[in-house]
């Protein structure tokens, strides 16, 4: 089975009972037998699981400690023959004290014990009272020359012997431990220990653990789950890993607190499963972490594994952590099921409708501001802009009109001119001309076909042949007239081409390739439509038309404009005068293109692994994850239809790059960029082979 780096993992709150030991074992025991059923690789249980968390004083009983041994030697028999690793909480007894401890369980052994270090004792916490820190065992942590960094003091530190019997077994225990099954590392911290300033998972994912494990007894007051939450997901996302976290649920003792039972799984900051909060039955959450992205974004961040916490480099620390192999994840079938939702348009703001407008909102003014210095900077006196009465000059458009009202220059300083050439329709003729009335810029029409026609003459080819020399040398005269109305009013060229468009090289070198301040550079097609509908809504709303009597709002012409069909308009119209040469037609649909794009230049994804992952997004209705995303309309692609647009982007984004290596300066707005002076630098004659 092809895991395409994928590790499925789940947080397991089985029910609990303080000090019943054999009943709380049953309950872990029927969760693993679970677990296994639906391949699951890591299975991570709540602190202190085996005897519950809320034992108290019994904890000094010998009796439950001795039992709490006898369970975990339970849980280890049940896990014979089974392939997946279980972490339970357990209170281990070392050197004649107490350690809260994760026991990390896989085919009937112990693989290894994680104690944990800090100990709250403050308002309702009073650990310190029954447990010892797991910090006695961190004899190994020196600077080589067996000095122990301790609370900011160099002393000499020998710590306790890191082996101990337990539970029939002779095993390590440590907080510096990483564990390996197949090609994953995880390592564990306990509840405490991810509140500190500086946690331990931040040492151990430095040291390579992809893979945060996090037992947790964590009791409920009002608001502390939205920070709880909060908190993982920063710690996921500025180590770059993947947090599974478990917490005591219905159950534990409620003499004073009340457990709600959080589980919570992270990868790099994004929240790929939770728990219902408060239930009172036992529940299992699971998700499939892509370990292959995780490793992709450390690798590319140069400054990850630079530094340690304490501001040394971090090369040659890894010397101080153990790492143990517990044995190989589960043969899942990730092709049949998949625990995470694909997004089939990931550069598309998800969620609610003020989620979106605060996005768009954001997007907006990183362009805008990017504008506004650009002219200020060089004192323009106008900005020009091609306006063909689509989505992309739409957009460049609204961009330039706000950054103009920012600086309190009159829009009459901005050019619009529309060229109308052999394939312009009426429809986008009348939109561009209806949109710059509406806005109060300055409107020119110039006409391209008598120049185009005249240019045909000179160079000897037959208008009626519809070639790309019949595409292109229109949108060259188009960039001609613009670059040189800009000269003759003192102003600068915006572009109006966008990152999918770069992506596939889908635009005319030195024609409206070429700019002198592109602001659409890295925003997508899929998004600019949402752009144009949120200013439409939220910005321009209010504004009505002053040229034209019978023209309706802003927003209605802006409406229109994005129910046009995408094209060049460089062909012909057909006997009705209607557009006749459709973008996605000829290139492929955008969402798909974006979607490769996001992939492959996000996370580094193989055409395979792009072609499993849009399969789930667009093709797989009975996928678990586009069940949970609602009424998401149907994009209706079959595989071989992905199969084929894929292929055509991979070719295209190579055979392309030579536009991309001379682009006009253009503000980032995402985490995705093509701009060769920032974010990619690629030969334009790399062999594509290897990626098709």
């Amino acid at each position: 089975m092809k895991n395409y780096g994928f590790i499925r993992v789940a947080a397991a709150r089985p029910s609990v009972r303080p000090a019943d030991v054999k009943g709380n074992v049953d309950s872990i025991c029927r969760m693993i037998e679970e677990a296994s059923s639906r391949e699951v690789s890591l299975l991570v249980f709540p602190e202190l699981c085996v005897t519950g968390y809320t034992c108290g004083d019994l904890f000094g009983q010998e009796r439950l400690l001795s039992a709490a041994e006898e369970g975990v030697a339970s849980i280890m028999t049940f896990s014979r023959g089974k392939d997946v690793t279980v972490i339970v909480g357990s209170p281990v007894k070392a050197h004649g004290r107490l350690y809260n401890c994760a026991v990390v369980i896989r085919n009937g052994s112990i693989k290894g014990i994680v104690p944990k270090i800090h100990l709250p004792s403050y308002n309702e916490f009073y650990e310190s009272r029954w447990f010892s820190s797991g910090a006695d065992f961190l004899s190994g942590r020196t600077d080589g020359l067996g000095h122990f960094m301790y609370n900011g003091k160099d002393t000499v530190r020998e710590g306790f012997e890191n082996q101990i019997r337990f539970a029939g077994f002779r095993c390590n225990i440590s907080p510096d431990m990483l564990f390996e099954t197949g090609e994953v590392t995880f390592a564990i911290e306990i509840c405490e220990d991810l509140w500190t300033p500086v946690p331990p998972s931040s040492w151990a994912a430095l040291m390579g653990a992809q893979i945060i494990l996090n037992l947790s007894a964590s009791n409920e007051v009002l608001m502390k789950h939205g920070y709880r939450k909060n908190l993982i997901r920063q710690q996921s996302a500025h180590t770059m890993c993947g947090y599974v976290y478990c917490s005591a649920g219905y159950g534990e003792s409620t003499q004073d607190l009340v457990y709600g039972g959080a589980s919570l799984i992270y990868e790099n900051g994004a929240l790929l499963a939770e728990s219902s909060l408060f239930g009172t039955e036992p529940e299992m959450t699971v998700a499939d972490i892509d370990c292959e992205k995780l490793d992709m974004l450390r690798q590319k961040s140069n400054t990850f594994r630079a530094y340690a916490p304490d501001g040394t480099e971090a090369a040659g620390y890894d010397r101080l952590y153990s790492r143990v192999v517990t044995g190989d994840p589960a043969r899942t079938d990730f092709s049949s099921s998949l625990y995470r939702y694909i997004d089939p348009h990931p550069f598309v703001p998800a969620g609610n409708a003020e989620k979106m407008s605060m996005r768009c909102r954001e997007i907006f003014s990183i362009q805008v501001t990017g504008l506004m210095s650009r002219l200020s900077h060089i004192r323009c006196k106008t900005a020009v802009i091609g306006i063909s009465g689509g989505l992309d000059s739409t957009l460049a458009l609204l961009v330039t009109v706000m950054a103009f009202d920012r600086l309190g220059w009159d829009r009459e300083r901005i050019i619009g001119i529309t060229m109308p050439g052999y394939g312009t329709s009426s429809r986008t003729r009348d939109n561009a001309g209806d949109l710059m009335a509406a806005l109060g810029v300055k409107s020119l029409e110039i006409p391209i076909a008598g120049a185009c026609d005249r240019h045909f003459q000179d160079i000897g080819h037959d208008k009626d042949i519809h070639d790309v020399t019949y595409e292109n040398a229109q949108a060259r005269e188009r960039t001609q007239i613009l670059m040189d109305v800009a000269n003759q009013s003192g102003g600068i060229v915006i572009g109006t081409g966008d990152l999918s468009e770069l992506a596939l090289g889908w635009a005319t070198y030195n024609g409206d390739h070429m700019s002198m301040y592109a602001v659409n550079a890295s925003i997508p097609k899929t998004l600019v439509k949402h752009l144009v509908a949120w200013a439409a809504d939220n910005h321009f709303n209010s504004e009505l038309t002053a040229a034209h009597k019978d023209t309706g709002s802003i927003k209605e012409i802006l409406t229109d404009i994005i129910d046009t069909p995408i094209s060049p308009e460089l062909l012909p119209a057909d006997d009705n005068g209607n557009i006749q040469q459709k973008t996605e037609d000829l290139v492929g649909p955008y969402e798909l293109h974006d979607f490769f794009l996001y992939h492959f230049f996000r996370f580094g994804c193989s055409h395979e692994k792009i072609l499993f992952l849009a399969k789930k997004a667009f093709c797989d209705k009975e996928y678990i994850g586009n069940r949970l995303a609602g009424n998401r309309p149907w994009a209706d692609y079959d595989e071989q239809t992905i199969e084929k647009w894929l292929g055509i982007f991979m070719k295209r984004f190579f055979s392309q790059q030579f536009k991309r290596s001379c682009l006009p300066d253009g503000p980032k707005v995402g985490s995705v960029s093509l701009s060769p002076r920032g974010d990619w630098r690629m030969p334009s004659d790399a062999i594509a082979t290897l990626f098709i």
